[in-house]
């Protein structure tokens, strides 16, 4: 299935306006087309550039989907850049919403240590009183 952009850009910025992101972010995304990372301690986003944004889009072309923020965490098993996006299933975007609603989200996490371990998969997240968003699980 092919979904255009179009259409994925409509649900991402509804799914980021769900999520409460800063409207600037969301105003940045859908004009200028920057994908955010939410990055730990500085409580801001960021826009992903250089080897960060080459990653991301090769992870789009390869899945057909469209990125709408990047959420970077610290763990024991390596720094992991928690990829939410768009997937090219609209009949599955309902589910995922109502998911969304409830602090769950498929994502793609890239491990940037141990990249051979990166993997598809469900994630927990919030949105801090900083207004940044933050894995939970």
């Amino acid at each position: 299935m092919n979904v255009s952009i179009e259409k994925k850009k409509a649900e991402a910025i509804s799914r980021m306006k769900a999520l409460g992101i800063f409207e600037q972010t969301i105003e940045q995304f859908d004009k200028l087309g920057k994908i955010s990372i939410s990055e730990p301690p500085a409580g801001a986003f960021f826009w992903i550039d250089g080897e960060d944004l080459k990653r991301v889009r090769e992870f789009e072309q390869q899945f057909n989907t469209l990125v709408y923020a990047v959420i970077r965490t610290y763990t024991k098993a390596g720094t992991l850049d928690s990829y939410l996006f768009v997937s090219d299933y609209p009949e599955e975007w309902q589910d995922e919403r109502r998911l969304l609603k409830e602090g769950e989200v498929t994502a793609y996490v890239y491990n940037r240590d141990l990249p051979f371990c990166s993997d598809m998969g469900y994630i927990g997240i919030a949105l801090t009183v900083a207004a940044i968003l933050i894995r939970t699980w």
